[in-house]
């Protein structure tokens, strides 16, 4: 799990994005805060709709004191089991950082959208097509039925 930032309506947002160890995108995440609040919504969110697969035997991220926070605090509130192990080992996230590298090369120099609304649905609709590429084209809703931005 990582996040990177985008321009969205002249101020940075984030994406939170989840990946399997084999690269199988999980979900994502467009928020326009960086914090605790954000980072456990996106867990939460994670966790909820992945249940055919199970739960995860262990969550890799970056340093950033919000994310392991949020874990702390999913498994306090039984959300996320107490078995999760936690590692916070920057090279380990090095198949997620390549995936932001494709969405970035797509959003080109400027890497902006108007509204969150219209960045919500494009970053859709590029997850949906790079899910398609690696073979995952159950995964995501294509009805544009929910269109949740927070």
């Amino acid at each position: 799990m990582d996040e990177t930032y985008i321009r969205v309506g002249g101020t940075w947002c984030y994406l939170y994005r989840a990946i399997t160890a084999g690269g199988q995108t999980l979900e994502f995440y467009l928020s326009p805060k960086r914090n605790v609040a954000a980072a456990k919504r996106f867990l939460a969110k994670t966790l909820r709709s992945n249940t055919t697969a199970g739960s995860p035997r262990v969550i890799n991220t970056d340093k950033a004191p919000a994310l392991a926070k949020a874990i702390s605090e999913l498994k306090a509130e039984g959300i996320c089991p107490q078995t999760v192990e936690h590692r916070q080992v920057k090279y380990l996230n090095n198949v997620i950082e390549g995936d932001h590298g494709r969405l970035k090369r797509i959003l080109g120099p400027k890497g902006a959208f108007k509204n969150r609304i219209s960045a919500y649905r494009t970053l859709k609709g590029m997850e949906a097509m790079h899910s398609l590429r690696k073979g995952q084209g159950t995964m995501f809703d294509l009805t544009g039925t929910r269109t949740q931005t927070r």
